[in-house]
């Protein structure tokens, strides 16, 4: 939620920040207020898509870490809950049997920790994907506004010429 209202606020005074920069010095002639206001309207609609964009892809990277984390934590418990079975077993055993029970318990820890290690890799290596497609979305989304950005300088200065 804190990266979101950042987003928002960072978009906002971009916003103003756009808003207050002199005008240009050539005559203020229809077609170029004209041009300006049309730039102004296609530069703002652009910036608050961006923001929605970057929005979306930290609330998208907030949940798939989340998931993560949940899934980690519900592998790691079911590893130690299997670890404990087999701990158990060994302490009822009959002191014969003690030696072999203990070394089926370590077979099935190593396998109890083999697989919560293979569940937090995973689940690692999917939130990392979502963070990686989220950082590519947030580029093109910023790559666009540099583009409308770019595109309505040249309209203006094209109405300047007429």
């Amino acid at each position: 939620m804190n990266k979101l209202l950042a987003t928002l606020m960072s978009t906002l005074i971009a916003g103003a920040a756009f808003a207050q920069t002199t005008a240009p010095v050539a005559p203020a002639t229809p077609a170029v207020v004209k041009a300006e206001a049309k730039a102004d309207k296609s530069v703002a609609a652009a910036v608050k898509s961006e923001a929605k964009v970057d929005a979306k892809a930290d609330a998208k990277i907030e949940k798939a870490d989340a998931k993560a984390a949940e899934t980690k934590s519900e592998a790691l418990t079911k590893a130690d809950k299997t670890k404990a079975k087999a701990d158990a077993k060994v302490v009822k055993a009959d002191p014969e049997d003690k030696a072999k029970v203990a070394a089926k318990a370590d077979k099935t820890d190593a396998k109890a920790e083999l697989k919560a290690d293979k569940a937090v890799i995973k689940a690692d290596t999917k939130a990392a994907t979502v963070g990686v497609k989220a950082a590519g979305d947030k580029a093109a989304a910023s790559a666009e506004t540099t583009a409308v950005k770019a595109e309505a300088k040249a309209d203006v200065k094209a109405a300047a010429t007429k």
